[in-house]
């Protein structure tokens, strides 16, 4: 178990704007940071981060938490994982903590997995400045492509042997696990550096080519491409790592770890195909640059740029045969409401080549001068295919419509639809029209979707055994935003205000008929002395670790649920305590003691309503059945609970107090 002292160290280290930042593009708004958030599809920021609170919250997802919470979320993975994580970043060194048998193996299958990169990844670069052949073979070839040492070294540019197996043996030798350097594509265990022949052979995959090795946003080394260098029958050009448990490369793109600070320094991304498109422009003074990696364009990958950015320009060689395949590619990046350019290269030229003879400001130069929006060039590039044959400039048509439909922006797509009825020759009218219809059909198709979805997952709640709980001290990794359901009912409101009031100055002394209790007592133990549960569990995990630690040394209610390690209890504290500085200075902080007693009392009140309720329903159900003497029960009990309302009312009649 990772000693308390030791969490408390990177909770102080871990600031939330740096955690957050490795992640996504904040901009300051007065005190704190805002971002779009990486936890949702959002097109106009509403993820904020508080420097001073050490929380971010999403007023859009309602995703919430503290830095520690933001790395399990983030990189899904568990509480102890995100604390060694966090512990690196910021040189805190962490003990190790006992853990079940499937935590253990869950946390040594990735550790493993990764540890097995970086070995390769120094292993390949060693070949590559270390050896004879690398330096002859591997290093000749990026200098040839005009790449200078310090930019090989940047990208981490490496080269496996051409004969024999040599990194396998050394994999081996140093007590990695088959399992670890293979890749096993049912369980998705192992990196596949290594790979396994039929006789049970183990051979080097990336042998006899160059390496370019392949980041997370964070700069772990993921995953590996290798480039040949010999034409060789029947041996593609290029052999990339196999998906496994820590990589998809749906999920990733090439460059981004390199490129992000300055994407987001610029609020512009460059998109090209090639790992050696990026390192040439990189070069060149262009360092804003990302690569597909020559696969079409998925929307996590999209989405990782829009973390930092929403301004994409896309790179075409002149004479690219793969441009109307890439065409869908960019139409998702409009749907997710990006400024999309489009830049085609002189003829015979592609990125690399074009960086390789121009420096950053000519190339940016030709870019500015060349770039056009992506529906203009789509627009003239397939006008220019459908000719004058009617059918295709029907089609034609309704390609450039169904671009424009899936436009967030209303007025982003007015502009477009005018500009295009122009250029097509068409009634402004009649692609309106259609642009409303496609819409209306795309929401249809959502609607049915999310109705499909919804009542699959009311019969997967319906069959499910409960899960047991995680341990509060190894949480696993969960949403935040559905950490806990939002009040519905008055009395889960009532309950809600005064566990609010826990979180935020549960520790604050305040004196009742001339004795001291803390906010939390006071509120706990009231609501325990007239028998009021809690609607939520998470509520009650929030009262029994205010009774078991309010006496602690220096107990701080906010800090205690801000950074508590069950991401439910965490989330909802984060939630109530945003809820109180988002509107500047809280009016609850200055009259605390009347607000205290106002809630429990509407609490009460709440009570006695739902039991007036319950009584005055079996009233009823008494005299339809003729039943005297549950009749003369229950009339009993009438006049008590009406006069403790009316009771309650008069003193809340005093009471009124606005949060």
């Amino acid at each position: 178990m990772i000693p308390r002292d030791t969490i408390e160290k990177i909770y102080a280290a871990a600031k939330i704007e740096e955690v957050v930042g490795d992640y996504v593009s904040l901009r300051k708004r007065g005190a704190n940071l805002i971002g779009l958030c990486p936890f949702h599809n959002e097109k106009t920021g509403s993820f904020t981060v508080s420097p001073s609170k050490g929380i971010y919250k999403c007023f859009g997802c309602g995703a919430s938490g503290h830095a520690v919470g933001f790395v399990m979320e983030i990189e899904q993975c568990s509480y102890v994982e995100a604390l060694k994580q966090l512990g690196k970043k910021y040189h805190i060194e962490i003990e190790e903590r006992e853990m079940t048998a499937e935590e253990q193996q869950r946390q040594d299958n990735r550790e493993s997995m990764f540890i097995v990169n970086e070995f390769a990844n120094k292993w390949f670069q060693d070949q590559l400045w270390e050896t004879n052949e690398g330096q002859a073979i591997g290093l000749s070839y990026f200098r040839e492509r005009g790449l200078r040492d310090d930019i090989i070294r940047k990208y981490q540019l490496g080269y496996s042997p051409e004969k024999g197996n040599p990194l396998a043996k050394a994999l081996q030798s140093k007590g990695f696990k088959e399992e670890f350097i293979t890749n096993n594509v049912d369980t998705k265990i192992g990196v596949g550096v290594v790979g396994k022949s039929e006789d049970g052979r183990l051979y080097d995959r990336f042998r006899d080519r160059v390496i370019f090795p392949i980041f997370t946003v964070s700069g772990k080394p993921v995953a590996f491409a290798g480039r040949i260098l010999k034409k060789k029958e029947n041996v593609g050009k290029y052999v990339n790592s196999p998906d496994s448990l820590i990589y998809s490369k749906t999920n990733e793109l090439y460059g981004l770890f390199q490129a992000k600070q300055s994407i987001a320094r610029t609020d512009m991304c460059y998109l090209v195909e090639g790992q050696m498109d990026v390192i040439s422009m990189h070069q060149s003074g262009i360092e804003n640059v990302v690569a597909s990696g020559g696969t079409a364009l998925t929307k996590p990958q999209i989405r990782l740029i829009q973390r930092f950015t929403s301004n994409i320009t896309v790179l075409y060689d002149g004479d690219a045969a793969g441009i109307h395949a890439a065409l869908r590619g960019i139409d998702m990046f409009l749907e997710e409401g990006f400024n999309v350019k489009v830049v085609l290269l002189p003829d015979g030229e592609d990125p690399d080549s074009f960086a390789q003879t121009h420096d950053s400001t000519e190339f940016i130069r030709y870019i500015e001068e060349h770039q056009t929006d992506f529906i203009r060039f789509k627009s003239a590039l397939l006008s220019k295919d459908a000719g004058d044959d009617p059918q295709k400039r029907a089609t034609l048509i309704k390609d450039i419509t169904s671009s424009i439909a899936i436009i967030p922006d209303l007025i982003t797509r007015q502009v477009y639809i005018k500009d295009s009825a122009e250029r097509l020759h068409m009634s402004e009218k009649v692609l309106t029209v259609e642009v409303m219809n496609l819409r209306r059909k795309k929401a249809e198709e959502r609607a049915k979707a999310k109705e499909k979805a919804e009542e699959g997952q009311a019969v997967a709640v319906t069959e499910q055994t409960p899960a047991t709980p995680a341990a509060p001290d190894m949480p696993a990794p969960v949403k935040t935003q559905a950490a806990v359901k939002a009040p519905k009912t008055p009395l889960e409101q009532n309950y809600y205000n005064l566990m609010q009031l826990v979180v935020r100055y549960g520790e604050r002394p305040m004196e009742v008929e001339g004795t001291i209790y803390s906010v939390g007592e006071i509120i706990i133990y009231t609501l325990e002395g007239d028998e009021i549960k809690p609607p939520q569990p998470v509520y009650q995990t929030i009262i029994d670790e205010f009774k078991r630690h309010c006496k602690d040394a220096d107990f701080k209610a906010e800090q205690f649920y801000k950074f508590h390690p069950d991401p439910a209890v965490s989330a909802l504290a984060v939630d109530m305590i945003a809820e109180k500085y988002q509107s500047g200075v809280p009016k609850d902080e200055i009259r605390l003691g009347e607000l205290v007693t106002q809630l429990l009392y509407e609490i009460k009140l709440t009570v006695i309503n739902m039991q007036i309720s319950e009584l005055e329903a079996g009233l009823k159900d008494a005299q339809e059945k003729n039943d005297v003497d549950r009749q003369m029960l229950l009339l009993q009990h009438h006049p008590q609970l009406l006069s403790q309302r009316n009771e309650i009312c008069k003193i809340l009649g005093n009471r009124i107090i606005n949060l």
